[in-house]
């Protein structure tokens, strides 16, 4: 067996860890058990809020601290959250500048749309505050149902009780629709907001769990600083890692940040071609256990 190169690996959920089944897979929580005996840090990264991952942070104990550490930290919500799993606190967020989020309801209530408000639940107490704007878009409802989150709603958002604790705007509708809206709020807002917008996690056959369909898209805008990679990197900086020693996998745009900076970035072989363009390497896609493959080569030095 080689020298390892890296101490910690960010890894991405949906797309990467998680396939068409919407569960992570034995060969995959096999490979992340091992990663974390020989002392690699394994850290979810994912689009999605805490409690939206739960069930997948369990199934590869993640809310276990690495050897040494005394906190668990995933970074959630695109990288505008690092949060500690054994407790579920947040440790660090990059909330929206309050005017900025009016402007973007405001935007969203000229095309009769809804945003949906992400915020910091353990501030807040809740996950959502739906802005009454528009219809509630069927992707949004069985989000809503199937992720255990608990959401408000109000007819404007100065009706907003928790401005300051607002980390995302979204949006989830067809992908035609989803252009169309993205387009316009690029146009508009340009680099005073991070936007950004890609296939959805939407229902499952069986109706257990969450699969991309690339017929559903998902609007993110975030503050201007906020990706995966400021997130990883604040928190290897504050670990003592040094960026050479930081891998990532992942497979979809909101991962091209992270892939781009982490010394060592894996593309899963069905990522997204702009990730790929950007990637070291590539890995096999979900469907052939490609995280534990990638697991298999850092651990081997042949990565």
């Amino acid at each position: 067996m080689g020298t390892r190169r890296y101490d910690l690996l960010a890894i991405d959920l949906d797309g990467t860890l998680i396939g068409p089944e919407g569960v992570v897979r034995r060969a995959n929580i096999e490979a992340i058990a091992r990663a974390r005996d020989a002392g690699l840090e394994v850290v979810v990264c994912t689009g999605r809020g805490l409690i939206e991952s739960a069930r997948h942070l369990n199934a590869i104990d993640a809310r276990t601290p690495a050897k040494g550490r005394d906190i668990a930290p995933v970074v959630c919500a695109g990288g505008a959250m690092i949060a500690d799993a054994v407790d579920n606190s947040t440790l660090h967020r990059w909330a929206m500048r309050e005017e900025l989020v009016h402007r973007l309801c405001d935007h969203f209530a000229q095309h009769e749309r809804a945003p949906l408000l992400l915020k910091d639940r353990g501030a807040a107490g809740y996950d959502y505050l739906v802005v009454n704007s528009g219809p509630i878009e069927e992707p949004s409802r069985w989000w809503f149902e199937h992720m255990g989150v608990e959401v408000k709603f109000v007819g404007h958002v100065r009706d907003d009780e928790h401005p300051e604790h607002t980390i995302r705007v979204g949006f989830a509708a067809h992908e035609s629709i989803m252009r169309e809206l993205g387009g316009s709020i690029i146009e508009t807002f340009g680099r005073e907001a991070h936007t950004q917008h890609f296939a959805a996690v939407s229902g499952s056959k069986d109706g257990s769990g969450g699969v991309k369909d690339e017929a559903i898209h998902l609007l993110e805008v975030f503050d201007p600083q906020v990706n995966k990679w400021t997130a990883i990197h604040r928190l290897a900086l504050q670990q003592g890692i040094d960026r050479t020693r930081i891998a990532a996998i992942g497979d979809e745009i909101n991962d091209i940040q992270m892939l781009e900076g982490a010394a060592l970035g894996i593309a899963m072989g069905n990522a997204v071609p702009e990730a790929k363009a950007v990637s070291d390497v590539e890995a096999p896609g979900f469907d052939e256990d490609g995280v534990a493959h990638a697991i298999g080569k850092i651990l081997g030095g042949d990565w």
